[in-house]
């Protein structure tokens, strides 16, 4: 009897964990993914376009067009034959989805591969109990010249494009390279969004939101991106240092943050 006893208590206190567990999840909803973020007016710039390129530089929840507060970057430049150009002094303030946001404009002068990249400043998630810090990157290909495009400019961590990341049909398949420190990152995790930069496309479920994939045990992550449009691909990982939040030492989320515009298939 003492036993039945003791695993009928066992029953109702595991029920009154998954209910309270339920109830938690209810009032907060589901975890939002977070997007470093780099969008260029143009990614494939001919000889006959204009040879200036705007910058939108935000931190935000592109499906849902939410955006958060992004502080001036701990970094923003851009890579190309070979050399890197400190652009964080052309940084001016914007808005991005109602979030502070910068906003820059390039000229390349030369043909070949820009390769745009950030390093934020953490961001502190008390959801999460945990710092963010997104290392972003776009690539734009210039005067028809496509050389250097899957550059790795030995960030933290970045995904290193092992399909061009630029000049892409939807519903292509794209893969990556996931690394920090330079080194394959096995089974990471990668969370992919679409900017649904006019708002039209309602997900049916929250989970649909962010679709998230793993690399393989060489750090390579494989998705087929359905329709047209911005994606952004967010490979997370934890740091192997700590920051500290009210006298507490609390873990540093990476992302290697990659953006890659996609094209309609012309009828």
């Amino acid at each position: 009897m003492a036993a039945e006893h003791a695993r009928v208590g066992k029953q109702k206190h595991f029920r009154a964990v998954l209910l309270g567990s339920a109830a938690l999840f209810a009032a907060t909803g589901a975890a939002q993914a977070h997007f470093g973020m780099i969008i260029p007016s143009d990614t494939m710039i001919a000889q006959e376009d204009p040879r200036t390129i705007a910058l939108e530089v935000s931190f935000s929840h592109p499906f849902e067009l939410s955006g958060m507060d992004l502080p001036r970057p701990a970094a923003f430049g851009v890579y190309s034959n070979g050399e890197s150009q400190d652009l964080l002094g052309t940084l001016s303030e914007t808005t991005v989805l109602d979030g502070a946001a910068w906003e820059a404009s390039f000229t390349p002068n030369r043909p070949g591969t820009y390769v745009f990249y950030m390093e934020p400043q953490p961001y502190w998630e008390p959801a999460e109990d945990v710092f963010i810090v997104h290392y972003t990157k776009t690539y734009v290909a210039a005067f028809g010249d496509d050389s250097g495009w899957d550059a790795e400019l030995g960030l933290k961590t970045e995904i290193v494009p092992l399909a061009k990341p630029f000049a892409q049909w939807a519903g292509n398949v794209f893969q990556g390279v996931v690394k920090v420190d330079g080194e394959p990152v096995p089974y990471a995790e990668v969370e992919i969004e679409r900017y649904n930069v006019d708002g039209a496309v309602t997900a049916p479920s929250d989970l649909m939101i962010t679709q998230t994939v793993k690399a393989d045990a060489n750090g390579v992550f494989t998705y087929a991106v359905p329709v047209s449009g911005w994606w952004g691909f967010a490979a997370l990982s934890t740091a192997d240092f700590q920051l500290p939040q009210d006298g507490v030492s609390k873990d540093v989320e990476l992302g290697a943050v990659l953006w890659v515009h996609f094209e309609d298939w012309p009828n």
